[in-house]
């Protein structure tokens, strides 16, 4: 850098915009900025006044354009404080915040402190796990927190699995490993050199009419399609229904066809539901299918005393998706995908001359490369860790609990209000209810009351839709939220219903 451009990059801190956070000067280098980082995080947070900021898309868009400049790369930095200032204060101000209890729209849980802590210390080293020697510390540590969520799940100590960027990359994870799994046996040659040629057109996935997304997306990744998933369906409570699966399965085989994979869901999005995981595995075993689960919003329950039961035969599953970036409190992101055997991994083995090669390995030198889809990777497994020996498994568990808690009460005040109506009994921490009118207005009814909420800044709700009838959603993942915040939470879309109702013809 010239001492020109050097010099115009000072703030007014003292802190250069090009100093390293990392280093033995690092913590020096990063205090101050923190400081000027949080004292915008209060400003902004001020500024904003509630859930989200007033005035819908548009004014947000017009402030960050505002702070910005209209150019987030101008020929000349304005210096550290002032850019950490403008920047860091518009995302806040124009945030939708998950730590304010009338923000409970979606699986977006405000993070604990400690983790974020610990968040900033994994920014600052930056370490990558592609290769030991980018992360000697952090290549020793994440498998022991793979272990610990192995045990916690049930698997064996010969188990395996890799943090994740969230639930639709560990689906990924175990439909690609489903997939190859299915050539292999197929063929007798490997899928990941040869390709799934005709033996992919043959392959069938199975999940619930209710499972995520990312089943049929990832499908289509994978050079199989969208058309290879098949809809199991499910029953009043949105379970898979094993019977139906093992129709369909019996049916598949008849016309041909081969079974590769079952996707079981402990934890629907919307409904919090919870297949029959341990009739779902032995389906789907019976029929030499893989057997997955995606447990990205139930598997929080495995903290709880209270909720574990709800994941029985879990532990049946050949692979497993967990997201503690849910029911974990962690920031974005910290996703797991864990597989029952470790050999299970072997179709990600890779051997690269310049991240981990044979001699190195054989010194005592390990590599986590073959565990992941990516190759650079951040050490998320260290605000995991920090989370865990901080809080512990029961102290996961009590705000698993709390929010539990905080689902039963709304759906006890909703079932109570002759102007609400209560979809299904919570399982997780999902409430799905509407505002009652008349049938002919209230699907714009409640859809126009969330956007009601939502360009006033008062108030975060979900949406979706049963049988093509939009119907709203609290999805309650603050556990320091109170009995009263969620009465208060309720009370705004009441009186959004009603407003909407005497507008509304």
């Amino acid at each position: 850098m010239n001492s020109v451009l050097a010099a115009d990059a000072r703030d007014t801190v003292g802190v250069g915009a090009d100093s390293l956070a990392g280093g033995a000067g690092g913590p020096a280098a990063l205090a101050p900025l923190l400081a000027v980082a949080l004292r915008a995080m209060a400003a902004g947070a001020e500024r904003r006044g509630g859930p989200l900021p007033a005035g819908g898309a548009a004014g947000v868009a017009a402030a960050v354009a505002a702070a910005l400049d209209g150019d987030p790369l101008p020929e000349y930095g304005v210096g550290a404080a002032e850019a950490i200032t403008a920047v860091a204060g518009v995302l806040t101000a124009g945030t939708a915040d998950p730590a304010d209890p009338r923000c409970a729209g979606h699986l977006h849980c405000p993070p604990l402190a400690v983790a974020v802590a610990a968040e900033v210390v994994a920014g600052a080293l930056n370490p990558s796990l592609d290769s030991w020697d980018q992360g000697p510390s952090a290549t020793a540590l994440e498998p022991w927190v793979i272990r610990s969520l192995a045990g916690l799940v049930g698997y064996p100590a010969d188990a395996a699995g890799v943090l994740t960027s969230g639930g639709t990359e560990s689906n990924l994870m175990g439909l690609l490993l489903a997939r190859d799994a299915a050539v292999e046996k197929l063929t007798g040659r490997s899928a990941a050199a040869h390709g799934v040629g005709a033996a992919g057109r043959r392959l069938r996935i199975f999940c619930s009419e209710v499972a995520h997304f990312s089943v049929r997306r990832n499908a289509a990744l994978l050079g199989l399609g969208e058309d290879s998933v098949v809809a199991v369906a499910a029953d009043a409570a949105y379970r898979m229904d094993p019977g139906a699966l093992a129709d369909q399965l019996a049916a598949t085989v008849r016309d041909g066809l081969v079974p590769a994979a079952v996707v079981a869901t402990a934890g629907t999005t919307d409904f919090g539901s919870i297949d029959p995981l341990r009739d779902v595995a032995a389906v789907a075993h019976r029929y030499g299918a893989w057997s997955h689960v995606d447990a990205a919003f139930g598997g929080g329950a495995l903290f709880s005393d209270r909720l574990a039961g709800l994941l029985d035969g879990l532990s049946r599953a050949d692979s497993v998706a967990l997201d503690l970036h849910k029911l974990g409190w962690q920031p974005v992101a910290a996703g797991v995908f864990l597989a029952g055997a470790a050999q299970a991994l072997r179709p990600l083995a890779r051997r690269v001359a310049y991240l981990n090669p044979a001699d190195d390995e054989a010194a005592g030198y390990p590599s986590l490369l073959g565990h992941s889809l990516r190759t650079t990777r951040r050490v998320d497994a260290l605000k995991v860790a920090v989370t865990f020996r901080a809080l512990g498994r029961h102290g996961i568990g009590r705000l698993v609990d709390a929010c539990h808690d905080l689902a039963g009460h709304a759906a006890a005040r909703v079932d109570a209000d002759d102007r609400l109506e209560l979809a299904v009994p919570p399982v997780l921490t999902t409430v799905v209810f509407r505002y009652r009118t008349d049938a002919a207005r209230v699907d714009k009814v409640n859809a126009e009351l969330r956007r009601r909420l939502l360009r006033g800044g008062a108030a975060v709700i979900g949406r979706t839709e049963i049988d093509g009838a939009v119907w709203l959603k609290l999805t309650l993942l603050n556990p320091h939220a109170t009995t009263a915040d969620v009465d208060a939470l309720l009370d705004l879309v009441r009186a959004a219903g009603d407003a909407v109702t005497e507008t509304t013809a």
